[in-house]
């Protein structure tokens, strides 16, 4: 069990979980910067959108103190689903998905590497692990 939320998965296992789990939600926690110029999951073969909501605010990088009721008002009242968080690397998900815990859902996940994985030698991300890197569906703002 990872900090505080049921575990890590790889962003093939998050898209397994999804595909299966017709209730599995997948929430990206980047800023709507990274929204826009780096792009998002697309969850279309699935039936699905991916839930957008900024753990950190941009600009200037404050926590977003209403995180918490921003997810839960898009998870159906009553159900407990997968909930698989994605940010950049895989850092800021963690925080999510301890605090969705903390609010009572059982089932958060982190996905490993994010969207776009960790930077390679050259100091560039995207081409070491991730979503991106995984070959799952995305599109670019």
């Amino acid at each position: 069990m990872g900090g505080g939320y049921t575990g890590d998965v790889t962003p093939s296992e998050a898209w397994e979980i999804l595909e299966k789990e017709t209730d599995a939600l997948l929430v990206d926690v980047r800023t709507a910067a990274e929204w826009q110029f780096v792009g998002v999951p697309v969850l279309d073969g699935l039936g699905k959108e991916a839930i957008l909501v900024e753990w950190i605010k941009f600009p200037g990088g404050a926590p977003n103190g209403d995180f918490v009721a921003q997810v839960k008002s898009a998870i159906p009242d009553g159900t407990d689903p997968a909930i698989l968080f994605l940010c950049r690397s895989g850092q800021r998900s963690m925080g999510a998905a301890a605090a969705l815990t903390q609010a009572g859902f059982s089932r958060c996940y982190n996905i490993l590497d994010g969207f776009e994985g960790n930077k390679d030698a050259d100091g560039h991300r995207g081409k070491t692990g991730g979503w991106k890197v995984a070959g799952l569906p995305w599109a670019q703002g």
